[in-house]
């Protein structure tokens, strides 16, 4: 079978391994001219399934309107009147509660702890390598609210059967040493053993070139203008480089899948979120973290990737503005600066923004579309990385006919269609 996949970010970059993987004909569009260049390419890097929660959460609409006045709020939003942002921050409001977080809470986790173990096991059939580090993920509280919300997401694990340790101040210290020289107060955490962290970009690009070795034709610096169909059935797409014809197509393409998708009358509720990172050479091993750390009073994710840290965070609702603010690159620097004040090169830091792509309650956007031929796999939001492999074993399978390993109850596009 002749399958076109339409984005090279990780979504896009699984999907072409777990198709090739079965002997399928794969062609990959990407508009830029390598793969994991948007969303994928300066993300946190934490691979955190025990983490993976909906943004819409009990109580977040005010904790959004408070941060929002807050001169350096890790949560903004544009007040300019945009209908699909208007729309998409209604659905989000309806999912605010404790009934809707739990069951969308539920599928994630589904498909996280799914899609980890499927990671381990394409990196035991490929040789690739994307400084990946197994050592789990420490969250950290520095009030007591902060401890009481990490009381709170202990149950929660305790009901999931997620490992996991809860942890005063003294006890964090001991399990990333690395802490006893912050700033910042340390009031208590969780430790999460099973999490890991790894360069998504560097896996993308690892992962292409294996794919091409293998057989799979890349397009690069290739625009996707519009999905071909006859009858009710999509027959390939119209390119930059001219018309692309498969059996089947698989749109990755993060953000821009909604604009694409429109004229078939496929109304996707992903909008942008925007994130920003930055990433320093660790000139100190001993006073770097060696796990991942997620900084909760700030909202930031701190990983290890090799000889360098990540750290990356914001919440912004401002379309698909990819401006850099030096302000927001300080907020990130302050932040891990307060609990790793040394052994970090944060004077030259890479600074880097991108725009998730959200659904508004959570849980990405898998498989048939209602067009033949046509499968979906977008909407991973702020757990694209974490999500990837999962998804796309999931997508590859429906595109084989196959019944996925794991209920796609609430995974689909059906349930925004009720």
């Amino acid at each position: 079978m002749k399958v076109l996949i339409l984005g090279s970010g990780v979504v896009g970059a699984t999907t072409a391994y777990y198709l090739c993987r079965e002997g399928h004909d794969v062609e990959v569009v990407e508009r830029h001219s390598a793969a994991g260049m948007e969303t994928s390419f300066g993300n946190a890097g934490g691979l955190c399934p025990s983490f993976a929660a909906p943004w819409a959460a009990p109580g977040m609409p005010i904790k959004v309107l408070k941060m929002a006045l807050q001169a350096d709020a890790p949560v903004r939003f544009s007040l300019w009147p945009e209908f699909e942002r208007l729309r998409w921050t209604r659905r989000w409001l309806m999912e605010c509660n404790a009934p809707r977080f739990r069951v969308n809470k539920l599928r994630m986790q589904r498909v996280a702890h799914y899609s980890l173990a499927c990671l381990k096991q394409l990196m035991a059939e490929t040789p690739i390598a994307f400084d990946f580090h197994a050592g789990g993920v420490l969250q950290l509280f520095q009030t007591v609210a902060e401890c009481r919300y990490g009381d709170i997401a202990a149950s929660a694990l305790r009901e999931f059967g997620i490992r996991h340790s809860v942890l005063n101040g003294r006890d964090a210290l001991a399990v990333e040493p690395a802490l006893r020289d912050a700033t910042a107060r340390i009031a208590g955490g969780l430790h999460l053993p099973s999490d890991a962290s790894g360069d998504s970009h560097i896996f993308c690009q690892a992962l292409t070139a294996w794919l091409q070795r293998a057989g799979v034709k890349f397009r690069f610096d290739t625009d996707v203008r519009r999905l071909l169909h006859e009858g009710g059935r999509v027959v390939g797409a119209e390119t930059s480089g001219g018309i692309l014809k498969g059996d089947a197509t698989v749109v990755a393409l993060g953000n821009q899948a909604p604009a694409l998708l429109a004229p078939l009358g496929i109304k996707l509720p992903v909008y942008p979120l925007k994130g920003y990172s930055i990433t320093a050479r660790v000139t100190n091993a001993d006073q770097a973290p060696n796990m991942s750390v997620m900084d909760e009073h700030n909202k930031v994710m701190i990983s290890r990737l090799g000889n360098r840290i990540r750290a990356a965070g914001m919440a912004e609702l401002v379309g698909h503005d990819l401006s850099l603010k030096a302000a927001r690159k300080d907020v990130l620097v302050r932040a891990v600066r307060s609990l790793f004040p040394h052994g970090i090169d944060y004077a030259n830091a890479t600074f880097w923004t991108g725009l998730r792509p959200m659904t508004p309650d959570g849980p990405p956007i898998l498989g048939v579309s209602g067009w033949g031929g046509l499968f979906l796999n977008s909407g991973h939001g702020s757990n694209g990385w974490t999500q990837a492999c999962g998804t796309s074993r999931i997508v590859a399978d429906l595109v084989c006919g196959r019944k996925p390993e794991i209920d796609l109850e609430g995974l689909t596009i059906e349930r925004f269609r009720r």
